[in-house]
C-alpha cells in the first residue's frame, strides 16, 4: 500500500441538479491521470453514471465512489444525485467523508437542494468547501453568486481562487497570491482576507503577522486552516469549469493540500449502549493497530453480484480473512474479498486502512448504517443516526400478474434495502401496500428498476392518505373474555386505561398491574391485542398513534386461562376505551417550499390559499426567483407536481417534507368514517 491514512482525501461532491457535478469529476479523474478519456454525458460513457437508467435520463440518479492514487496521496471523491428525490441516499454517504464540496453553478446560483445539504454539512460538523462552476459559460455570473453564497451562509466564505480573463483562468489567492489581474476583486485582497480570517485561531501567528508584519507561509497555515475548516470558521470557495478544465488542477491541488485528512477531520459521532436517549459519545481513533471500527454507508444489490455493502474504516485494519462482528451478533463473518470501488468497476485490495471506502460482497448480514468491529468491546456501537427526510409520495402497487406476490415483496425489500428514503406499508383495511418515495421522479425510477432490473411489472393506482387516529380524552375500558367448547375454555379479564399523548409522542404500554391479578407471562399477550387495535384503528381504519395504554386489573383462571384469551381481552377492552375516549382523525400536514420565478408567486400563494395551506412567508432569490413556504394537508398536494407545472411554466420546484399531523375537518371524518366497514367480529 502506498499511502498511509494522513494522505487519504475523502471528498463528496454535493449541489443541486445541473451544476456539473458528474463532469467535474470526470476532469478531476482525467487530471490525476485515473482515466485515459473524459467521458461524456451525451453518450453515457462517464465512470460515475454507469446505470442504464443514468444514461437514459443524463443526470445522476444514485452515490457513485471514485478512488485513485495520486502521488502519495489516495483520493476518494463520491458523486451524488443533485435532484431533491435522492438526499436521501447523498447524506447516507456523506457519513464516509471529511470534506463536503458543494458544487454552485455560476449560472443560476443557489437554490433550497444546495441549502439543504449545506445545513446537513453543518449539522454533521464536515468541513465544507464550495466549488463555483461554469464559470465560462455565456451567462455566468461568478462575482454575483459569490456575493450570494456570502449573503446565505455567511461572510467567512471566502475564495482560494478568482476567475479571470472571463473565466478562460482561475488565478491563486492562497499559495502564490500575484498582482494579476482577475474578472473581479483582486487576488492579494482575497489573500489578506483568508489570512486575516485563519490567524485568528493561532495567536502565535497573529502576532508574528501583525506585530512584525512578517509574511505567513501556506505551510506555517495549515494547522490553523484545518482547525478553521473543522469550525466552521471557514468556508473557502474556488472557481472551476468542468467543461474546459479550468481550475481543475488547482481544484486538485485544494483537495490534497488543503482539506483534512481522516486524522484532521471531525472525529465521527459514535455513541455506545442500546438505542436511546441513554447512549454515551466514545471516541474513535484512526489508528491502524486498534480494533477494527467500520461503518456500512451505503448498500448495493446488484443482479448478478448480489449485496454489495460499501464502508468507511473508521479504526483498525480490515485484511482479507478477518473475522467481522456485524452490530451485536455473536457469530462472526469472514472478509472473502476486499474491493476497492471506480464507479462499477471493482479491484480488490489485500487491506483497509482508517480513512479507506472499500466494499464487501455477499455478506447476507449486512444493512446500511451498521458497524462492523472485530472484538466484543465494541458491542453496540452506533453512529449518530441521519435525520432522513421522510417519504411523503406514494403509489399502491400490485403485481400484474397473480403468483407474483413473493417476486414483488422480495423485489421491494432490496428496494428499502439500497435506499433509506423508500418506505413500504401495507394497509390492512383496505389490503393494500403503497410504496412511498420522495417524489414523482423518485417513484418512478423505483417502478422502472423494478420492472428492468428484477423483471416484475406493476400495476400502480394513487393510494389511500396515511389517516392517523387518537383520542382526545382518557378513558377506561373493560372485557370479559369467556368461551367454553367442552373441553377446556378460555377465559381472561382485563381492565384498562387510554391517556391522550403530546402529538407525535407515539405510544406507550404500561402495566400497573399488582397482586398478580394478571399473571405476568399473559402481560405480553394483553399487550400484543392491544397493538392489533393499533394497527387497525377503530374509528375509520386507521392506525392509532399518541397515546398510553396502562393496564390496570383483571382477572385469571388457573386452568382456562390462556394467552389467546388475554389477547382477545386485551383487545376488546381497548376498542371499549376507544369508544369513550373521544376518537379523531388525524391527517398528515406537509411542510412545503416552493421555488419559482418571481412573477409566478402570487399565483402559487393563491391556489396554495384554496389547498387550506397556511403560508408561512417567501423570500427573493438572485435571478428574478423567489421561495414560498407553507403548511399544507397532503391530501390536498399528493398530485402537485403537475399542478405546480402549470403554475410556473414548468420552472418551479418543490421540496416536501412532513411535519406534523392534525385532526381533520369534522366533514371529512364523517366521509372517512362512513367509507369504513368494521371487520364482523368488532
Amino acid at each position: 500500500m502506498a499511502y498511509t491514512t494522513q494522505g487519504i482525501r475523502n471528498v463528496g461532491l454535493v449541489g443541486q441538479a445541473g451544476t456539473g457535478k458528474t463532469l467535474l469529476l470526470e476532469s478531476l479523474l482525467l487530471e490525476a491521470g485515473a482515466i485515459r478519456n473524459r467521458g461524456s454525458l451525451l453518450r453515457g460513457t462517464t465512470v460515475s453514471d454507469s446505470d442504464e437508467q443514468e444514461r437514459r435520463l443524463q443526470h445522476s440518479l444514485d452515490t457513485a465512489i471514485c478512488g485513485f492514487d495520486h502521488g502519495k496521496n489516495h483520493v476518494n471523491i463520491i458523486d451524488t444525485p443533485g435532484y431533491p428525490d435522492f438526499l436521501g441516499r447523498t447524506y447516507s454517504v456523506l457519513e464516509a467523508v471529511e470534506t463536503a464540496a458543494v458544487v454552485v453553478s455560476a449560472t443560476s446560483g443557489i437554490d433550497t437542494v444546495t441549502q439543504r445539504l449545506m445545513d446537513f454539512a453543518q449539522d454533521r460538523q464536515l468541513c465544507r468547501l464550495v466549488i463555483i462552476n461554469k464559470i465560462d459559460c455565456r451567462d455566468a455570473k461568478p462575482a454575483e453568486v459569490l456575493q450570494q453564497v456570502r449573503e446565505t451562509f455567511g461572510a467567512h466564505c471566502l475564495p482560494l481562487n478568482l476567475p479571470a480573463d472571463s473565466g478562460s483562468a482561475v488565478v491563486d489567492c492562497f499559495f502564490q497570491a500575484s498582482g494579476r489581474a482577475t474578472d473581479f476583486s483582486t487576488a492579494q485582497g482575497a489573500h489578506t482576507q483568508i489570512i486575516d480570517q485563519v490567524i485568528e485561531l493561532d495567536e502565535r501567528l497573529m502576532a508574528l503577522y501583525l506585530e512584525q508584519g512578517a509574511e505567513v507561509s501556506p505551510e506555517q497555515l495549515h494547522d490553523p486552516f484545518e482547525q478553521a475548516l473543522r469550525e466552521g470558521h471557514l468556508i473557502p470557495v474556488c472557481f472551476v469549469s468542468a467543461e474546459t478544465g479550468v481550475g481543475v488542477p488547482e481544484l486538485l491541488t485544494i483537495f490534497e493540500r488543503l482539506m483534512p485528512n481522516p486524522t484532521e477531520g471531525n472525529p465521527p459521532p459514535f455513541l455506545k449502549g442500546p438505542l436511546g436517549d441513554g447512549m454515551q459519545r466514545v471516541q474513535v481513533s484512526p489508528d491502524p493497530d486498534k480494533h477494527v471500527i467500520a461503518h456500512v454507508f451505503k448498500i448495493a444489490i446488484d443482479p448478478y453480484v448480489g449485496k454489495l455493502g460499501l464502508l468507511r474504516v473508521h479504526q483498525g485494519t480490515i485484511r482479507q480473512g478477518s473475522q467481522l462482528f456485524v452490530g451485536d451478533a455473536r457469530k462472526p463473518v469472514r472478509v472473502a474479498h476486499l474491493w476497492r470501488l471506480m464507479g462499477k468497476e471493482t479491484t480488490e485490495m489485500t487491506a483497509a486502512i482508517p480513512g479507506d471506502l472499500c466494499a464487501l460482497a455477499k455478506i447476507d448480514e449486512l444493512h446500511l448504517d451498521a458497524v462492523l468491529h472485530d472484538s466484543h468491546d465494541e458491542d453496540q456501537y452506533h453512529l449518530k443516526q441521519v435525520k432522513f427526510p421522510p417519504p411523503m409520495l406514494g403509489i399502491a402497487i400490485e403485481p400484474e400478474r397473480r403468483g407474483d406476490e413473493q417476486r414483488l415483496a422480495d423485489t421491494l425489500h432490496k428496494l428499502t434495502a439500497e435506499d433509506p428514503c423508500v418506505r413500504i406499508e401495507h394497509h390492512p383495511a383496505v389490503n393494500e401496500t403503497v410504496l412511498y418515495g420522495m417524489g414523482e421522479l423518485h417513484l418512478r425510477v423505483l417502478l422502472e428498476r423494478m420492472s428492468e432490473r428484477y423483471g416484475v411489472r406493476i400495476k400502480t393506482r394513487p393510494p389511500s392518505i396515511p389517516y392517523r387516529e387518537t383520542i382526545t380524552r382518557s378513558a377506561q375500558g373493560h372485557c370479559r373474555h369467556r368461551k367454553q367448547t367442552g373441553g377446556a375454555g378460555q377465559f381472561g379479564e382485563v381492565t384498562l386505561r387510554v391517556e391522550a399523548l403530546e402529538r407525535g409522542r407515539g405510544f406507550e404500554f404500561v402495566d400497573e398491574v399488582v397482586g398478580g391479578a394478571i399473571p405476568g407471562q399473559f402481560i405480553p399477550a394483553v399487550e400484543k391485542g392491544v397493538r392489533q387495535v393499533l394497527t387497525e384503528g377503530a374509528l375509520a381504519g386507521f392506525p392509532l398513534q399518541d397515546l398510553r395504554v396502562t393496564v390496570l386489573d383483571g382477572k385469571h383462571h388457573p386452568v382456562d386461562s390462556k394467552e389467546v384469551a388475554f389477547v382477545s381481552a386485551g383487545r376488546k377492552a381497548l376498542l371499549d376505551a376507544l369508544q369513550k375516549a373521544g376518537p379523531i382523525v388525524l391527517e398528515p400536514i406537509v411542510h412545503v417550499e416552493i421555488t419559482a420565478p418571481a412573477s409566478s408567486i402570487g399565483d402559487i400563494t393563491g391556489d396554495l390559499a384554496t389547498k387550506r395551506a397556511r403560508i408561512n412567508g417567501n423570500n427573493a432569490l438572485p435571478g428574478q426567483r423567489a421561495t414560498v413556504s407553507a403548511l399544507v394537508p397532503l391530501a390536498e398536494v399528493s398530485e402537485y407536481q403537475s399542478r405546480l407545472k402549470a403554475l410556473t411554466g414548468g420552472e418551479g420546484a418543490y421540496a416536501m417534507e412532513l411535519s406534523h399531523y392534525d385532526p381533520v375537518p369534522s366533514r371529512k371524518q364523517q366521509e372517512l368514517m362512513d367509507a369504513y366497514r368494521p371487520r364482523s367480529d368488532e
